[in-house]
């Protein structure tokens, strides 16, 4: 068996005139997680519909758990779990009607499937709901059933595209554990994410899409150190003294009023920047010191604010 579990090489994908994904080659080994991390139509949904079957690529090639995403549809979707950004579980059943439900459209005997939604419940905490309409069930109880029904068939490889999307702290962290946990089974995974965090827990490696190509590719610590171990923020009192004071600091305007420094020996930094502020006399309405998260990532390597699903 392949070491390579996912296996892209030039995929590209156009509608009409628009390239969604443009020639993107990436490899993930098996039992690792790749995360995939990009804003707003960058591409990295296109990408995992092309993976698992959904969307037909223009060209190049997929390759996942061995078998070809054009040439060997069927053997595809018998070897991947899939779990989008939204539950996808019908809100009228139960949630153990749900999991039988999904057990037996993939063609599992009733015994069976009634065996894997016993277990599945009892994986994600969610015995004491089982007989519940999914209606009654938190968002959390939602996103954990949902990877529940994408792991009915034990699929060697799982695609995950923001399965913590709008959950709150301990819901997430709680989904987290059971991705970890799935991974140290032998489970390859690949996630999409708006959340380093949680990339940088979860994720062996990572990679950055912008406007359908290959930003940066490498660990959450090696993009990180990319851009400096200390992010500064001075709050200006008006847009035009931030244009002053990014002009003065070689900084970048964040936010309206806020100016940005990302870089190392943070404290040495502040001190200058504070001492060169004082001479323009510039006073800085607040100073925040703080590590880099994704946003400051991505403004540096994309040109964009954030990341949005």
């Amino acid at each position: 068996m392949t070491e390579t579990a996912i296996l892209a090489d030039q995929l590209r994908k156009t509608f009409d005139d628009v390239v969604a994904v443009d020639q993107i080659s990436l490899a993930v080994p098996r039992g690792t997680v790749l995360g995939l991390l990009g804003a707003n139509g960058a591409g990295k949904t296109t990408m995992v519909r092309m993976l698992t079957t959904v969307l037909k690529p223009t060209s190049g090639r997929g390759v996942v758990n061995g078998f070809d995403v054009i040439e060997e549809q069927q053997a595809v979707r018998r070897n991947i779990g899939l779990a989008g950004q939204y539950a996808a579980v019908d809100e009228n059943l139960t949630g153990r009607e749900n999991l039988v439900l999904v057990g037996r459209l993939t063609h599992i005997d009733k015994t069976a499937a009634r065996q894997r939604a016993v277990e599945l419940l009892d994986q994600f905490r969610l015995t004491e709901a089982a007989d519940r309409p999914v209606r009654t069930y938190s968002g959390g109880m939602r996103r954990r059933l949902d990877l529940g029904a994408a792991l009915v068939t034990h699929p060697p490889v799982l695609f995950l595209d923001e399965p913590t999307t709008g959950l709150d702290p301990a819901s997430r962290l709680d989904l987290w554990a059971v991705i970890e946990t799935l991974v140290s089974d032998g489970t390859t995974v690949l996630l999409t994410t708006q959340y380093l965090e949680e990339a940088d827990r979860l994720a062996d490696n990572i990679v950055v899409i912008d406007k359908g190509l290959i930003a940066a590719e490498g660990t959450a610590a090696q993009l990180k150190a990319r851009l400096g171990d200390t992010v500064i923020e001075f709050e200006l009192a008006d847009a035009a003294i931030a244009n002053t004071a990014a002009g003065l600091l070689g900084g970048t305007i964040a936010a309206g009023t806020v100016v940005r420094l990302v870089m190392s020996h943070g404290a040495v930094t502040l001190r200058d920047a504070l001492n060169q502020l004082a001479a323009a006399d510039i006073t800085p309405e607040n100073v925040a010191l703080r590590e880099p998260t994704l946003d400051d990532v991505f403004l540096t390597l994309t040109g964009n604010s954030g990341v949005n699903s």
